[in-house]
C-alpha cells in the first residue's frame, strides 16, 4: 500500500525527492510520467516525475490532477507537490495553480509551502528565500533563462498565482516546535488563510515542519521538507521500514555525460570536468545552421569508456543572444531534442551509464531512452542519487542532476560513486 504519493514538476526534482526519501531505507518507486496502466507492484513511496515546470498553466494543472488520480488508485491518502528549492515559477504559475487544484481535489482547506533545503544552501527567513547567503533575487537565479527570479519574498511570488490568501509561519514560531507551528497553522486557517509559507533555516526546522504538517492531505515544497516523513510515518505505525535499497547492476564502463543546464554551478562543473575529458559544446546558432550531424560525427569517434561530455551549458549573455535570435522556448526545444538524440546515439554505441544535468534535459533524455520507472540507488550529492532501470531490455544507470546541485567536481564524483558501490 502506498503511504505517500508525490508529484514532481520535473525529472531531476523527482530524483532529488526520491533520493532523500530513500535515505530511510524504505522502498521508493519513481515513475517517469503518469503510468498508462493501473497501479501494481507499488512502493510505500511513489513519486511521479512530470515535465510541467514551465508548461502552460492549464496543461500543468491537468497533468498534475491526472497524476493525483493515479496515486489515489495506488492507495495514497497523503500527497506531496514537489517543486524547485529556488521556487522556479512565473507570476502565472505553475506552483500556486497546481497546489490550488490539488487542494480542491482533496478537499483540503490549507496547505504549506517550504522550498528550503539547508544542506544545499536554501533557507527561508521571514518569508524570504536565500541561496547561500544571497537573497534569491540577487543570486544567479535572477538570470534563469526560463524563470528569472527577481523577487526573494515567497508570499509576494505566490500571491499572484493563487486565489486564496497567503500567510506566513515564521522562524520564531518554528523554533518553538511542532505544537506551536500547528497552532499557528490553525490560527491562519481560522482566518481563512489557505496558503502558508513556512520559514526554515536548518535541518531541525525541517523535522519540526514535517512533524507538524504530516497529516495534511497535501504538503508542498522542495524535497528536503519531505525527508523526515518516513521516520515519522514509522513512528506513527502507518509504515514498516523493511525494504532493501537498490543494488547496482553490473554495467559496461561506457558512459556519456549530457548537460543542458545553464546554472552557475553547472557552468563550474562543466568547466572543471572538460579540462581533463573529451568534450563538445553545442551552440544554438550552429545547430540551427548545420543540425546535429557534426556532433554525431564527433560522438562516433569517442571512446565512451573515457566518459565524454556534450554540453549546451552557456553563460547568461550567450543564452540571451540565442533567445533573442530564435525565441526562448524554441532554443530550449532545440537543445533538448539534440541531447535526446545524442543520448540515443550513445546508447546505440554501448553507453549504459548516463550522467544528465538539467531538469528539462533529464526529461528529454529519459523519454528518449524509453525509461518509465527507476529504482533509487546511492546518493552522489545531497538530493542527487544514482538510479537504475532498463532501456530496450538493457540495464542502465542514470543520474539526473538539478542545475545548481552538487559541487564543482560532481561529474567525476558521480563516476567514482558508481564504481565504489
Amino acid at each position: 500500500m502506498t503511504v505517500l504519493g508525490c508529484i514532481a514538476d520535473d525529472f531531476t526534482g523527482a530524483t532529488d525527492l526520491a533520493g532523500l526519501l530513500a535515505r530511510s531505507g524504505v522502498r521508493v518507486s519513481l515513475r517517469m510520467g503518469i503510468p498508462d496502466e493501473a497501479p501494481s507492484d507499488t512502493a510505500p513511496f511513489e513519486v511521479i516525475a512530470l515535465k510541467c515546470r514551465t508548461a502552460p498553466v492549464a496543461d500543468a494543472v491537468a497533468e498534475c490532477r491526472r497524476a493525483l488520480d493515479w496515486l489515489k488508485q495506488a492507495g495514497a491518502e497523503r500527497f506531496f507537490w514537489k517543486y524547485c528549492s529556488t521556487f522556479d515559477s512565473t507570476a502565472e504559475g505553475n506552483i500556486g495553480p497546481v497546489a490550488e487544484a490539488l487542494m480542491a481535489d482533496l478537499d483540503a482547506k490549507q496547505t504549506m509551502y517550504c522550498p528550503a533545503f539547508p544542506e544545499n544552501g536554501r533557507a527561508i527567513f521571514m518569508g524570504n528565500l536565500f541561496v547561500g547567503e544571497q537573497p534569491l533575487a540577487e543570486s544567479p537565479m535572477k538570470d534563469h533563462p526560463l524563470t528569472p527570479m527577481r523577487d526573494s519574498n515567497l508570499m509576494r511570488l505566490l500571491a499572484p498565482q493563487v486565489s486564496g490568501p497567503v500567510g506566513l509561519a515564521n522562524r520564531l514560531t518554528v523554533a518553538r516546535g511542532a505544537d506551536a507551528l500547528r497552532e499557528r497553522l490553525s490560527e491562519l486557517e481560522g482566518a481563512g488563510v489557505a496558503h502558508v509559507v513556512i520559514d526554515a533555516v536548518a535541518d531541525d526546522d525541517l523535522y519540526t515542519i514535517a512533524a507538524a504538517c504530516r497529516d495534511m492531505p497535501l504538503m508542498t515544497g522542495g524535497s528536503a521538507v519531505a525527508m523526515p516523513l518516513p521516520d515519522l510515518y514509522v513512528r506513527d505505525g502507518v509504515l514498516s521500514a523493511d525494504a532493501e535499497k537498490a543494488v547496482r547492476p553490473d554495467l559496461p564502463e561506457k558512459t556519456i555525460i549530457l548537460s543542458g543546464s545553464c546554472s552557475a554551478m553547472t557552468r563550474a562543473q562543466v568547466s572543471a570536468y572538460s579540462v581533463n575529458a573529451p568534450s563538445y559544446r553545442l551552440d544554438a546558432f550552429d545547430l540551427e545552421k548545420r543540425g546535429i550531424g557534426p556532433v554525431l560525427t564527433w560522438l562516433s569517434k569517442q571512446d565512451l569508456s573515457k566518459a565524454p561530455l556534450i554540453y549546451a551549458t552557456a553563460e547568461p549573455d550567450q543564452v540571451r543572444k540565442a533567445q533573442e535570435a530564435f525565441g526562448g522556448p524554441q532554443v530550449g526545444a532545440m537543445i533538448e531534442d539534440a541531447l535526446a538524440e545524442l543520448a540515443q546515439a550513445a546508447f546505440s554505441s554501448g553507453a549504459r551509464r548516463f550522467v544528465v544535468a538539467g531538469g528539462e534535459t533529464s526529461g528529454a533524455v529519459t523519454q528518449a531512452l524509453g525509461v518509465t520507472r527507476l529504482d533509487i540507488g546511492q546518493e552522489i550529492a545531497p538530493g542527487v542519487p544514482w538510479t537504475y532501470t532498463e532501456s530496450e531490455g538493457e540495464k542502465i544507470a542514470l543520474t539526473l542532476k538539478s542545475g545548481n546541485f552538487g559541487k564543482e567536481e560532481f561529474f567525476a564524483d558521480a563516476l567514482a560513486v558508481l564504481e565504489d558501490q
